[in-house]
């Protein structure tokens, strides 16, 4: 499917991913029966969890990678969390497009330990796919739209989740946000 990784249906090794990712991917594949054939799952050493890791390793397209990253802040004592979902050769924009999206006046990345606590998941493994329900869950258009697959954590740094990116825009919950990331220097476009 990908690389040189074996793919198997996430819903078959639901073992292989997080409670809570296990939890939402049974209720989205009741809903829309196209999740059973499209999700997958992989195991991976957890050391290769990190995208650059992974896609060395196992001769990954850096263009499939999605990376999720947990981003909050507060506006008249009100906390506003979000999870941005963005390719791996781009960089979220929290402190313009995400900032602006919350309605806060500083956006900042979560702190790792209240992310995994909060999440359920653990860290270099946090997926959209079961992100607790007071979060918003912003998915960049460009992983919708590219055609390429979304390679994206499971919860669990011992294995990934691959999915079309047009799927990941269908999930529950998801807004999919036009120009959420900036391309980084150099990468493709």
């Amino acid at each position: 499917m990908l690389g040189s990784l074996t793919w198997e249906p996430a819903l078959d090794h639901l073992d292989l991913v997080a409670p809570v990712t296990a939890d939402v991917l049974r209720r989205w594949a009741a809903e829309y029966p196209a999740v059973a054939a499209q999700v997958a799952v992989t195991e991976i050493d957890p050391e290769l969890a990190d995208t650059a890791a992974l896609n060395e390793a196992f001769a990954l397209p850096v263009a499939a990678s999605a990376n999720c990253v947990v981003v909050g802040g507060s506006r008249a004592g009100d906390e506003r969390i979000a999870a941005a979902v963005v390719r791996a050769h781009t960089r979220a924009d929290v402190n313009t497009r995400i900032r602006k999206l919350l309605d806060v006046r500083k956006a900042s990345f979560l702190p790792t330990d209240r992310a995994t606590s909060e999440s359920g998941m653990e860290y270099g493994g946090i997926t959209p796919i079961g992100l607790p329900p007071g979060w918003r869950v912003l998915v960049d258009s460009r992983v919708v739209s590219d055609g390429e697959p979304a390679l994206v954590g499971s919860g669990v740094r011992r294995s990934k989740l691959l999915l079309p990116g047009a799927l990941l825009g269908r999930l529950p919950g998801v807004e999919v946000v036009e120009e959420l990331a900036l391309a980084t220097p150099g990468a493709p476009r």
